[in-house]
């Protein structure tokens, strides 16, 4: 049984660090708080140069709190936040962290954050066996830019987690979708509307024939398409020249997320064709997805620390990417963990504070098993 103390210092941690503004770009001042404590601590830490590629406020920081034996393993949460207007206020209501206002409350990923410098802190404190290695990224909301900048070779542990998963704890996430992202740009003709409409070429008539020839929503068991921003024009009296379509496909399958961006891509010619319009197309994959070999290491841990932590592991697949997949893409085993959290990235985004504690648990034991 923890002491009434020990919890306390954990959930304070969260709420100060919630209220602490990082929106992916501007990490700087929770980098600092982070990184302050950390060393305050006695943390061997260091803070890499991912800060620009990543387009971030902050590098990426490692810690380290060495165990007696020889293996490390790795536990990695994010510092940034979806943007939000206004500052946060956390509020306790009946055990239950939220946001006063009408802000997102920052638990995804400071929840995660918080449990991690708990678990630094602790083996800081009293080494276990197997060293600890505290990875804390920036730029993930976006991209995982700052997991994507980072180098796995730096790291000695042979596998790691990542607590980034709003769900149940139990979830363990087994599979994760390739996701690719559509930018089309038509071109078109400006001409009056009201006395010379047929020397135009209208761009948003194009683009508008396109997304109602696509196949969107969710395509099969493992693939789903959306569009999801489209703008152009400029007054209601002129034929727009221009209409910039924004889209996205996944899959667990990175075939039919291919195939299927390729099908919205082509839905995008064919309505430029009809309208007259000329058009730029550009696809990205913003992250790889991936499948977690029933034998992996990291499985196995995550399951068997569960199970000492007193919770039944639950293997399922997820639609969202984390920085999971870009380690896993860099070749390094890594499993993505549910955290308990809620309604990421809403208004109505929370977490119970005895999560805080049952996650602590998870992430000790998994550091248990790995010292059987």
């Amino acid at each position: 049984m923890r002491s009434s103390h020990l919890v306390e210092q954990l959930q304070d941690r969260f709420a100060r660090l919630c209220e602490i503004a990082s929106p992916t770009g501007d990490e700087r001042a929770v980098a600092d708080a982070v990184s302050a404590e950390l060393r305050g601590l006695g943390a061997d830490l260091r803070e890499d140069e991912a800060a620009g590629p990543a387009r971030a406020g902050a590098g990426n920081l490692l810690a380290r709190a060495p165990g007696r034996g020889e293996r490390w393993l790795m536990f990695s949460a994010h510092l940034d936040t979806v943007p939000h207007e206004g500052p946060i206020e956390v509020v306790l209501d009946e055990g239950v962290y939220r946001s006063r206002g009408e802000t997102i409350l920052g638990a995804d990923n400071k929840a995660a954050v918080a449990v991690l410098v708990e678990l630094a802190a602790r083996r800081l404190t009293s080494p276990g066996e197997v060293g600890l290695e505290l990875l804390l990224t920036v730029a993930e909301e976006d991209g995982l830019r700052g997991a994507k900048a980072f180098d796995v070779s730096s790291l000695r542990a042979d596998a790691g987690f990542v607590l980034d998963h709003a769900s149940p704890i139990g979830d363990v996430i087994v599979a994760s979708p390739t996701h690719q992202r559509l930018v089309a740009d038509f071109e078109g003709r400006e001409a009056h509307a009201g006395i010379r409409p047929e020397d135009g070429h209208n761009a948003i008539a194009a683009a508008a024939a396109a997304i109602a020839a696509m196949e969107l929503g969710r395509i099969d068991d493992e693939t789903t398409a959306n569009v999801g921003i489209i703008g152009g024009g400029t007054a209601t009296n002129v034929v727009p020249a221009h209409c910039r379509v924004e889209g996205e496909a996944r899959s667990t399958d990175p075939t039919r997320a291919a195939a299927a961006v390729g099908s919205m891509s082509e839905a995008c010619a064919w309505g430029a064709s009809e309208h007259g319009c000329d058009l730029d197309v550009r696809i990205e994959e913003v992250f790889r997805g991936y499948r977690t070999p029933p034998e992996a290491p990291s499985l196995a841990l995550a399951e068997a620390g569960l199970r000492r932590a007193g919770m039944e592991p639950r293997r399922i697949a997820t639609g969202g990417g984390s920085d999971a997949n870009a380690h896993v893409a860099a070749g390094f085993d890594c499993i993505l963990l549910a955290n308990g959290t809620e309604a990421n990235h809403t208004a109505e985004e929370s977490v119970p504070a005895r999560n805080l504690d049952r996650m602590l648990a998870v992430c000790e034991a998994i550091l248990e098993e790995a010292a059987c």
